[in-house]
């Protein structure tokens, strides 16, 4: 048998949504610490773009529906999307 896919759960850079907002995201949907979290908000600011987690499908896109939810209700446009993992 074949192993399920696995997701990558990304965090997408905006001109608008505070770097404070993108650790507090990570801290509190990924259980990052403040370093981890300082670390992929950094990439996600610099690189486009930077990976919260990697996870099975289902667990993945729900992971991305609730950071957009929670963004959307404080009022940032910060998007979070799932993309098929390389192995």
């Amino acid at each position: 048998l074949k192993r399920p896919p696995l997701y990558a759960v990304v965090l997408m850079n905006d001109d608008y949504t505070p770097m404070d907002f993108v650790i507090e995201v990570l801290q509190s949907f990924f259980s990052m610490d403040f370093d981890q979290a300082s670390q992929v908000m950094l990439t996600v600011h610099y690189e486009g773009k930077g990976t919260a987690g990697i996870y099975p499908r289902d667990i993945a896109e729900t992971k991305a529906n609730q950071v957009n939810n929670y963004a959307r209700a404080q009022g940032h446009p910060l998007l979070c999307q799932i993309e098929l993992e390389q192995r």
